[in-house]
């Protein structure tokens, strides 16, 4: 079945527009170490952490990917054959399933890259599952009248339930899914399944109007983004998979921290990509600490 996609550049114009709200507001990559990277076939799976938009160069508009992704860099280290379908936007539908780019060009599922001879897949997803683009619009927005308060937290909790957590919850079998379908694909290739950096500082209440969470959100959304990364890592281990690890690395280095520091942009970037994703230092970063988990 085609599925669209997360229309990340309508969700990035969206979060433009409440950087207007709050007015007066506010590379070179090193090539990765070499390290045990299969030398075989490499596929990389994912959503727009992995494609790298904005990032230059953009090899594919479809999808916002970037030749200067982790999996670029991480092919570069040793693998023989390269396929990166990483596409911002993507779900584990888009991974089982196909859909559509950025464009509307209707694109065959990720998981027909991985062939029997594959010999590594890196799978990085499930953002976009609990609604990544979405809750960054409502938190941003809400943050308006109550910056310091707890306005999104008060949102997603309402009447007892964290909306969030359930979010992340019906994700797991969805993500259980792509593990099982790439090792059917691929019964010998090494499976590695990426976390998400930090967004958001690991302590404190982060730097409205910078980045415009308000206070009391930021250790809510801190936690559920740390939810999602646990869940990750248990269906990697439940699913015959590795989990590397990419926000312990990340910490000081989130969207708060100067532009010369940052793995990912705030709401207006100062460096090459898009709001709230990583810019060429972090996806170097996820690559290093990839390429770290390989070797280990």
């Amino acid at each position: 079945m085609t599925r669209p996609r997360l229309p990340l550049l309508r969700a990035a114009t969206r979060l433009a527009a409440l950087a207007l709200a709050t007015a007066g507001v506010l590379l070179t990559v090193a090539t990765p170490a070499s390290a045990a990277v299969p030398t075989g076939r490499y596929v990389a799976l994912g959503d727009s952490y992995t494609a790298g938009p904005l990032i230059p160069t953009q090899v594919d508009l479809n999808c916002l990917r970037s030749n200067r992704n982790y999996p670029s860099l991480v092919a570069s280290a040793g693998s023989s054959s390269f396929a990166d379908v990483s596409c911002s936007g993507a779900t584990t539908d888009d991974i089982l399933y196909g859909g559509s780019g950025q464009l509307g060009i209707t694109l065959p599922p990720q998981l027909n890259a991985v062939t029997s001879n594959t010999a590594l897949v890196t799978v990085q997803i499930g953002g976009n599952d609990i609604g990544f683009s979405g809750i960054i619009g409502d938190c941003a927005e809400a943050s308006l009248s109550s910056p310091l308060g707890s306005p999104c937290k008060n949102r997603y909790t309402a009447g007892g339930v964290d909306q969030l957590q359930a979010r992340i919850v019906a994700a797991t079998p969805k993500v259980t899914a792509v593990l099982q379908a790439v090792r059917r694909a691929a019964p010998g290739a090494r499976v590695v399944v990426l976390g998400y950096p930090a967004i958001l500082p690991d302590t404190g209440y982060g730097c409205w109007p910078v980045v415009p969470i308000a206070y009391q959100d930021v250790p809510y959304l801190r936690g559920i983004e740390k939810s999602l990364n646990t869940m990750l890592a248990s269906a990697a281990s439940a699913n015959g998979a590795t989990y590397a690890d990419v926000y312990t690395p990340s910490i000081g280095r989130d969207a708060c921290k100067g532009s010369g520091t940052r793995w990912v942009e705030g709401l207006v970037p100062q460096n090459s990509a898009a709001p709230f994703h990583p810019n060429a230092r972090g996806e170097q970063g996820m690559a290093t600490a990839l390429l770290a988990r390989l070797n280990s």
